[in-house]
């Protein structure tokens, strides 16, 4: 007779699983680990799952979900080819990487008004990332152990929103709407670097400290715009 598994038990794994490949990447992450974070023996793992491979897999499709996760059909999960995990995280990473305030921004030759256009970019980015933190806290600790993965997440999502970012602020800049940098490149690197900290990495702080969301994120972006506006107004 077949073994009932209930459908929390599948949601306590991938959130146990997913703490675990956060904290050791996915290199250093074991079954034994996420098994003893369950509170059940490593061999319960395979009711679920039918490797690390099927699990990462699992926990990559489930990071950020906005709804709950929904049992399969058939369990233990089969592991998937890695070309299926890199195609799934590479759709996520592309539907991510629409920024409609930059890209408008990129396409726009009058400015009104410099300032509220810069802080609209900061906090479209913001949002992003907060909104895809858990995911992306994922692949920044394990794409590093994972060559594939590595090409995609550091290569591709973060070296392309670095290289738009440094177009917009080189462009403003030649017309004196924002403050020049020594470089671009490196001032959009800062810029990613900073709201990055704070939209995603301090959830993951070893020594927390209680912030409101919404203070953090108007206080990068304060940072930011403070910085990079020499005045109010702009071009006509």
């Amino acid at each position: 007779m077949a073994r009932t598994i209930p459908p929390q038990r599948l949601e306590q794994l991938v959130e146990c699983a997913t703490r675990i490949f956060i904290d050791q990447g996915y290199a250093h992450a074991q079954m034994a680990d996420i098994a003893d974070a369950m509170g059940v023996a490593k061999g319960t793992l395979y009711l679920y799952v039918e490797s690390k491979d099927a699990l990462f897999d699992l926990v990559c499709r489930s990071a950020d979900r906005e709804q709950p996760l929904e049992m399969p059909s058939k369990l233990p999960l089969p592991t998937p080819p890695l070309s299926a995990t890199l195609k799934h995280v590479k759709a996520r990473l592309i539907e991510n990487q629409k920024l409609p305030a930059l890209a408008a921004a990129l396409g726009r030759t009058r400015v009104a008004d410099p300032r509220a256009e810069l802080e609209s970019i900061v906090r479209e980015i913001y949002r992003t990332l907060f909104r895809n933190r858990t995911g992306i806290k994922l692949m920044d600790r394990s794409a590093q152990y994972h060559p594939e993965l590595a090409a995609l997440w550091f290569g591709g999502a973060r070296g392309t929103l670095v290289e738009s970012l440094a177009g917009y602020l080189r462009r403003r800049a030649d017309r004196k709407l924002l403050r020049p940098l020594a470089d671009p490149i490196v001032g959009a690197r800062v810029i990613v670097e900073m709201i990055t900290t704070w939209a995603v990495h301090r959830f993951w702080d070893p020594a927390p400290q209680e912030i409101d969301d919404k203070v953090a994120e108007d206080t990068v972006v304060q940072f930011i715009v403070g910085g990079l506006t020499p005045t109010e107004g702009g071009e006509g």
